[in-house]
């Protein structure tokens, strides 16, 4: 079973009220079980919604209560990034998933790299809430940029 980005499948789910329709993620899954979720929606965001970054700390120190998740606008929704990065591991378990494909970049699904918390557009090395989550539940976790 794979877990796959709700974005990266063509809904409308980014903050933008857009998508990140991703086609070599769509051929890969072909054939397979695949979820789909979004962990800003799961977590109760609205979409369109605006952009949010974590600002402080990793996403390590967001879930240790150490860092935040705040939009653009300087509202504090690290509370929804949080209960969202935890419904999507929580069906993760249920469902036995053994890898994730999730949005590059993203403050929930990015790995590797995420924004800096600065809304400039500039990345710094870390992962999204929900990546953080999965890893540390040993599942293997992609992007879309790692799909050939």
């Amino acid at each position: 079973m794979i877990l796959v980005s709700s974005c990266l499948c063509g809904e409308k789910c980014k903050y933008s009220g857009g998508d990140n329709y991703h086609e070599k993620v769509m051929a890969y899954c072909e054939g397979k079980q695949v979820l789909k979720v979004c962990p800003e929606v799961l977590g109760g965001l609205k979409t369109p919604r605006n952009p949010a970054e974590i600002v402080g700390g990793t996403a390590k120190e967001v879930l240790e209560g150490k860092a935040r998740v705040m939009d653009c606008m300087g509202n504090d929704v690290t509370d929804a990034f949080i209960k969202g990065a935890h419904k999507v591991l929580s069906i993760a378990k249920e469902y036995q998933v053994t890898e994730a494909i999730l949005k590059a970049n993203s403050p929930s699904c990015g790995k590797g790299m995420v924004y800096d918390g600065a809304f400039r557009g500039k990345r710094i090395e870390g992962n999204g809430l929900t990546t953080q989550c999965l890893l540390e539940a040993g599942i293997k976790v992609r992007t879309e940029n790692e799909i050939e």
